[in-house]
Order: structure tokens, then C-alpha cells, then sequence
């Protein structure tokens, strides 16, 4: 379970890393051609270039350190706190390329100005490499209608990056408790001393019950036994008091009390003599119990 854990963290976290690389790279070209033409670059442009840079850089530490360190308490709460914190920054991306949200024809608003679709300024009025001229633009122009399709890109993979950020943070909440648990267990025979938590073990792997026979004259008999080899032991069947059963009651001996009926005494039974003078003839026959 761990290891599918990490494995679906390190899978969402490379989707999340071309999430942030298409957008860095994207607007690293739009504020390329803003400069190499010496145009005022917007604030919100930067704002969307700093964060998907800073995500390209975590998610890169992310993508090769969870194999590693996934799970592990401490490594787990700065996950958790940053995919929180980045899930929110494409969000704010999301907001600021809203324009993307929009058509891309007819008159457009984008990063590299507004104007008409098809408007196109290539390298520029100057070309390209010209040494002598040192207004010469080096970076290729596209169209308008081009850098509204690319900035509506950015807002696409934006909203995705935000979902993935909130699945990662899920995801490592859920392989922080499974390492918690698998540390708190730890190797052991419940679960044949390899890693894993001790707790519940598989159906296939369970053990009929042993069943214990007391019997008191013999003690315990029958432990370690399973139940279903318990019919064919015989020798180990458990017994009552033998004791108290009339069957195994041995014959009277000499000194045996011959009024001692089925373990009881009674009284004698006619013709006896009385001690005391009377006749006890008539005397009425003994009850046995």
C-alpha cells in the first residue's frame, strides 16, 4: 500500500512539474519579447513567472524525493504545506491568465498587447541580426491570435495544477498515516518480519483456531490442536467427573454398607430389632433417592 502511495505521489507530482514547466516556459517568452523591444512588462506577468518558476523548483526535489522520504513526518508536513500553498498559487495563476478564458478572434487582449488577431510583428521593423543596428529585435513576434492561444493554454493547465496540488496534499496525508502506522508496528511475526503494519492480516493468510478441551482430571488437553483434527482424536476427547456416575461406581465390598444405594445410604428395610424394645416389623420400606 506504501509503495503505491509514493508511486501515485512521484505520478502526480511529474504531471504537476509539466503543468508548471508549460507555463514558465510560455511566459519566459512572452517577457523575452517584451524586453528585447523594451516594452513596460506588467506586474501580473512577473507575478505568474515567479510562481511557476518556484513550482518547477519544488516539484523537481518533490518528483526525486518522495521514493525516499514520502511518508515520514516531518518531510510529510512541509509536503502538505507547500502542495496547500502551490495549490493556491496556480489558482491565483488561473485568475490572472483569465483572459486565455476567452476567444482568440477578432480583437484580443494578451500578454503581448491587444490588437486584432492577425496582427503580426515578427522581428520587427529593424530584422534580424543586424549588427550594426543595435534596435535590432533578436526574438521572433507571434501573432496576437497565437499568444492568446498560448496564454489560453496557461490557464488550462493553471486549473489542472491546482486540482493536482490539492490531490498531492490529500495523497500525502494518507502516506504520512500509513508510515505512522507501519513505524508503530514495525516488523514482527504477524507480519512474517517484513515492513508493514501488524494489525489485520489478509484472509488467506489466517490460521485456524486452536481449541482447548478442559478436562479435570487430565488438565488441558487438545491445546495446539485445530478444531478440524479434534474429531479423530479419540484419546483427547473430553470427559466428565467420573466421580459422580452411577456406571463406574465399584461392586460392594465386605466393609461396603449394604444399605448404600446408587451412592446414597438409606435406612434398613423390615425384621430388623430395634434397639429400644419395639417390634419393627411393620416398618415402612426405605425411599431411595
Amino acid at each position: 500500500m506504501a509503495a503505491f502511495l509514493k508511486l501515485l505521489q512521484t505520478f502526480l507530482y511529474a504531471v504537476e512539474f509539466c503543468c508548471a514547466g508549460i507555463i514558465l516556459g510560455i511566459y519566459s517568452y512572452f517577457l523575452s519579447v517584451l524586453a528585447d523591444r523594451n516594452l513596460g512588462i506588467p506586474t501580473w506577468e512577473k507575478a505568474v513567472e515567479g510562481l511557476s518558476g518556484a513550482a518547477v523548483l519544488y516539484l523537481i526535489f518533490a518528483v526525486l524525493l518522495t521514493c525516499f522520504l514520502g511518508g515520514k513526518t516531518f518531510f510529510a508536513f512541509i509536503a502538505i504545506l507547500l502542495d496547500i500553498l502551490f495549490c493556491g498559487a496556480f489558482v491565483a495563476i488561473a485568475v490572472l491568465t483569465r483572459h486565455g478564458a476567452g476567444s482568440c478572434s477578432g480583437n484580443v487582449k494578451t500578454p503581448l498587447g491587444n490588437g486584432q488577431s492577425k496582427s503580426k510583428n515578427g522581428f520587427g521593423a529593424n530584422g534580424f541580426g543586424d549588427k550594426h543596428d543595435d534596435s535590432s529585435n533578436v526574438t521572433y513576434s507571434v501573432s496576437l491570435g497565437t499568444a492568446c492561444r498560448l496564454n489560453t493554454a496557461c490557464f488550462a493547465v493553471a486549473i489542472l495544477g491546482a486540482l493536482l496540488f490539492l490531490i498531492s496534499a490529500l495523497v500525502q496525508v494518507f502516506l504520512a498515516r500509513k508510515h505512522k502506522k507501519d513505524k508503530r508496528y514495525g516488523p514482527g511475526p504477524s507480519n512474517n518480519y517484513t515492513s508493514g503494519s501488524g494489525g489485520r492480516r489478509k484472509f488467506w493468510q489466517r490460521k485456524p483456531k486452536n481449541t482447548v478441551a478442559r478436562d479435570s482430571e487430565l488438565g488441558t488437553v487438545g491445546a495446539g490442536v485445530p478444531a478440524g483434527l479434534m474429531a479423530d482424536k479419540h484419546d483427547v476427547r473430553p470427559s466428565h467427573e467420573t466421580g459422580y456416575t452411577g456406571s463406574t461406581v465399584a461392586p460392594a465390598g465386605p466393609y461396603e454398607n449394604s444399605h448404600k444405594v446408587g451412592g446414597y445410604h438409606t435406612a434398613p428395610t423390615g425384621g430388623a430389632v430395634n434397639p429400644y424394645g419395639y417390634d419393627n416389623t411393620h416398618a415402612t420400606p426405605a425411599t431411595n433417592y
